[in-house]
């Protein structure tokens, strides 16, 4: 297959992975961008053993994730029982403009990183044998010594399970609350709500509509402790839902909290965020430095849009939407009353 971009850093002028990708994702190892077999593959019969050992579900309900070990500079998949330090997710089945999500998700994840500087994990786009599309995302939960980090995500942290809160227990209680449990369980809690306050914005920004509980986590540091881990599932969900602005049920804010914005527009626009940043203990000074970054338009998000394996109706909505949520960050309630 014939690239002009990297798949990973979607940077022009590179028919493989390029230098900076290799590093981040293979460690320097030149890794091909062509898998040696094709998703029909992985459900046959010599496959199902491995395929049902580590097939989960994603944060639409039907993705599929694989395990992938890279042996040498292969990536192939994993024998039984045998550890793996790859996700691979294929586009799944089922959902609206399916063959869209691989290269929305690259897309959204490589924008968070390269344009916010928001960590996510290592991740770039891989092609099975018959040239289909996957996402390709490096594991961060494992130690240099091949030992796993300890990691924790917010539905655990809050004690939801399907048993104790329902089926949709990963998409009750608010954002907030997310911030309460950072304070509760993060020693640098104050540096860690404000990571968390800018993924947030993020997440609005680009219309990620199903970021809950489960997508969020924190991670063990070498110092035993722990911090918000890296990004992962960062998507702009209106290419194939018309779901919620928030994932969380209760939204922003616990105890039914609504702003006057709100409660006018319906939306949540610039007084909102504001509000809710000096709700979970971050001073209003810095709140408000932290909007800025998400209320400018920058070039380089419709740069690597185009750039990137989303077909050219795709990347017109996924810059529609784009462009709506920047009017909503800009816009300011009691500035227009």
């Amino acid at each position: 297959m014939k690239t002009i971009v990297c798949p990973s850093t979607l940077q022009s002028g590179f028919d493989t992975f390029s230098p900076k990708a290799r590093k981040s994702l293979f460690g320097g190892k030149q890794v091909s961008p062509i898998l040696p077999f094709k998703h029909q593959d992985i459900r046959t019969t010599a496959f199902q053993g491995f395929g049902q050992s580590f097939r989960q579900l994603s944060i639409s309900g039907v993705q599929e994730k694989y395990g992938l070990v890279l042996d040498s500079n292969t990536l192939r998949l994993p024998k039984p029982n045998e550890q793996t330090k790859y996700i691979l997710k294929p586009i799944p089945p089922d959902l609206p403009n399916a063959s869209e999500i691989p290269a929305n998700e690259h897309l959204t994840m490589q924008i968070a990183q390269q344009v916010y500087s928001i960590p996510t994990a290592a991740n770039g786009l891989i092609f099975f044998a018959d040239e289909e599309p996957a996402l390709l995302i490096k594991r961060f939960d494992f130690r240099p010594d091949g030992s796993k980090w300890r990691q924790e995500d917010f539905a655990s942290l809050s004690g939801r399970t399907k048993q104790t809160a329902g089926l949709d227990y990963k998409y009750e209680g608010s954002y907030e609350e997310v911030a309460q449990l950072i304070k509760q369980h993060l020693p640098a809690y104050r540096v860690e709500t404000e990571k968390f306050f800018r993924l947030l914005l993020f997440n609005y920004l680009f219309s990620n509509g199903d970021a809950h509980l489960k997508n969020f986590s924190i991670v063990e540091t070498l110092d035993g402790d722990f911090v918000l881990s890296p990004a992962y599932d960062l998507i702009c969900t209106r290419l194939h839902l018309t779901d919620s602005d928030m994932a969380l049920k209760d939204g922003l804010f616990s105890n039914d909290y609504e702003t006057d914005s709100y409660t006018a527009n319906a939306f949540y626009a610039f007084d909102d965020f504001l509000i809710f940043g000096s709700r979970i203990g971050i001073a209003e000074k810095r709140v408000r430095q932290q909007l800025v970054i998400f209320q400018k338009d920058y070039e380089k998000v419709r740069a690597m849009t185009q750039n990137s394996w989303l077909s050219d109706a795709a990347k017109a909505t996924y810059l529609a939407c784009y462009e709506s949520r920047l009017k909503r960050l800009n816009y300011a309630f009691k500035m227009n009353r």
